[in-house]
């Protein structure tokens, strides 16, 4: 192995692992999952959010799997729970080297793993435990498999390719598809067969990828309701009601039912769609440091190899990492529904390996013109948008802006002019021009590992001033509280945000949409809205009493505890090892248990205690909020540790 690779997974490794721990539970929604699937073998293949196998979570479950098996050996705690994903993150970084390396030079490959290690995105999700890292690891593999089954046309290589990105939709599920139309393209225009052949291939890995991407989706759907939990994010309890609906083409419409803020009215309520939404302040430091040299370069090496022969692998490659970043980023540029600046992270290994094959490609054309053209303008325009980055987080690194912004332009310049200097000199330029590019998303990625995240949306890099980008009236306003100040919520909720609040076991205004702003956590130590066991997309933090309350005979009940949402629910599920019912699932909105499930499990002695101050989103009326109220008629209420607690088993007089 080549020392430069083995210097690049150390880089890796060490951004990676350093004070993991300090993120604690990181997203406790799926650590709680995680701490289930470690003690019970149905909660683990189902992915249940509770080893009592209530409710799933709102993902198929295969990144969950990796953890589970990671805590059953080494225990439950937040090492064993974010070393895999920190793991995740270092081979991608290796094979995003390994698939550049197969066609081009050590430089080539060494730039592209590099531009994956610093880019602040996935220094957050490789320390973080959301299905991004497994997800983007096995695209990457899969890359590389059809990187391998491209030079030779070889079905095997195809059909590992294909077996891939099918485990990788059980990781995100349709999220993993939007690298398939380059791959299949690609495979079909370049492969050194016959086009019979071709389609014929590609005929099978389709199957392959249905097969792998199906199995686990046939069993669940073909067992019955009453033999597994219930499929939390649907609406019907229905897999394929998950796959299409919550996890899929609502996420491009906004038609969502029983998502967070989703009305399906025009628009987006995460924010205005557009192809400018990848580089707004939500969006722009997390992942697009390198997007425009990556485009420049692209778009270049195409019209460079445009006249080469069919099979020609410079073009193959830009065609296929090229067309997954494009897929990918259009689509989550335009989706009108949920979507997470954190997602961003599926494009770092496209733009890292553009950057390295086009920047080499050209610099070794370097005696034209135009390619010195090429190189200036990516250098250039690299440099001009960090130095717009760096401005949007004014008390961040100051200085660094105006440094990346000279030593770019000077290098741009110098790049034009190669023939008229000095070897000695053109290697100074050729590092300023290397620093230009990296100083930014280094500073960020540092900033990042540095800084605990936890809650369900993290954010990568320092405070943005001015991430609230604007929105849909009445959307969401406030702003990200907590550590690192202020930040705009994603895509920028604009006009008021959710008032009223959600006290006691109840809920406040079903309508919500008045005066204060919504807070959500983006790291450690943020604060949110609902009473004392949480708040919706952070986890509750019960005191050592209600533990000590929770645990009581524990073994005599299926769920010691029931709360609305999972988030409240995992802070409690975690603190006692013991299964907590997360009612209306992740948001508080899924229709299960009805009512009437409800009073059965009650009265049949099988839920302690329920814990009111939930921050889910049942509104003034559903499943939930008919629980909750029922709850408060029936029950006495106490507090302890200042949560409203409500003992099932004594009903009142």
């Amino acid at each position: 192995m080549r020392p430069s690779l083995l210097g690049l997974l150390g880089v890796a490794a060490l951004l990676y692992l350093w004070d993991l721990g300090a993120s604690g539970w990181a997203n406790a929604f799926y650590s709680a999952a995680v701490q289930a699937g470690s003690t019970s073998w149905k909660a683990f293949f189902f992915g249940s959010f509770d080893a009592s196998n209530f409710i799933t979570v709102d993902k198929s479950p295969a990144a969950l799997w990796v953890m589970d098996l990671s805590a059953r050996l080494f225990g439950v705690n937040a090492w064993s729970i974010l070393v895999p994903q920190a793991l995740e993150g270092v081979a991608t970084v290796g094979f995003t080297y390994l698939t550049v390396r197969r066609w081009f030079s050590p430089a080539a490959a060494l730039i592209a793993g590099a531009t994956v290690a610093l880019t602040p995105v996935a220094a957050l999700m490789f320390r973080f435990d959301n299905p991004d890292a497994l997800l983007v690891l096995l695209l990457t593999i899969a890359t590389y498999a059809t990187v391998r089954a491209i030079e030779a046309g070889k079905t095997k290589w195809l059909v590992l390719a294909a077996t891939l990105v099918g485990f990788a939709f059980l990781t995100k599920m349709l999220q993993a598809f939007l690298v398939v139309p380059a791959f299949g393209l690609v495979y079909l225009v370049v492969a050194p067969v016959s086009l019979r052949r071709r389609i014929a291939q590609l005929a099978i890995a389709a199957v392959t990828m249905i097969a792998a991407s199906g199995w686990w989706v046939a069993i669940v759907q073909l067992t019955p309701a009453a033999d597994r939990p219930y499929i939390g994010g649907s609406q019907n309890n229905s897999i394929l009601n998950l796959i299409f609906g919550y996890n899929g083409f609502g996420r491009l419409t906004g038609n969502e039912t029983g998502s967070v803020g989703g009305t399906g009215a025009a628009g987006s309520m995460w924010g205005p769609t557009g192809l400018d939404r990848l580089f707004n302040a939500s969006f722009g430091g997390q992942v697009s440091w390198l997007l425009p040299a990556a485009l420049i370069l692209l778009v270049a090496g195409l019209a460079f190899t445009l006249t080469r022969g069919r099979t020609d692998r410079t073009r193959a490659a830009l065609l296929l990492w090229g067309g997954s970043l494009i897929v990918t980023a259009l689509v989550f540029s335009l989706a009108a529904g949920i979507i997470h600046p954190y997602y961003t992270v599926a494009l770092a290994p496209s733009i890292g390996a553009l950057v390295g094959i086009g920047s080499v490609l050209f610099w070794h054309e370097r005696s034209r013109l135009w390619a010195r053209l090429v190189l200036a303008a990516a250098v250039a325009a690299t440099s001009f948008w960090s130095v717009v980055l760096l401005e949007r987080s004014p008390g961040f690194a100051p200085g660094l802006a105006t440094a990346v912004g000279v030593v770019g332009v000077a290098a741009a310049i110098a790049i034009v002019g190669i023939p008229l200097l000095h070897r000695a000199v053109v290697a100074v330029v050729l590092t300023a021009g290397m620093l230009a590019a990296f100083a930014g998303p280094a500073a960020y990625t540092i900033s990042t590992v540095l800084t605990p995240h936890s809650g369900a949306i993290p954010s990568a890099g320092p405070a943005v001033t001015a991430a609230n980008t604007g929105g849909s009236p009445g959307g969401f306003g406030g702003g990200l509280a907590g550590r690192g100040g202020a930040r705009g919520f994603p895509g920028g909720f604009g006009g008021g945000g959710f008032g009223g609040g959600f006290p006691g076991a109840g809920f406040g205004n079903p309508g919500g949409f008045t005066g204060g702003g919504f807070a959500i956590p983006r790291s450690a130590g943020g604060g949110g809205f609902g009473g004392g066991g949480g708040s919706f997309l952070n986890a509750s933090t019960p005191g050592a009493a209600l533990v000590k309350l929770l645990e009581t005979n524990a073994s005599h009940y299926s769920w010691v505890g029931a709360t609305i949402d999972a988030n409240s629910a995992a802070g409690y599920q975690l603190a006692t090892e013991e299964p907590i019912m997360a009612i209306g699932g992740f948001n508080g909105t899924d229709p299960a248990p009805t009512l009437a499930r409800f009073e059965q499990y009650v009265a049949q002695g099988r839920i302690h205690y329920f814990l009111g101050s939930g921050g889910g989103f049942g509104g003034g009326s559903g499943t939930s909020s008919e629980i909750s109220r029922w709850v408060e008629q029936h029950f006495t209420a106490t507090t302890v540790d200042g949560v409203t607690v409500y003992d099932l088993t004594q009903p009142a007089a």
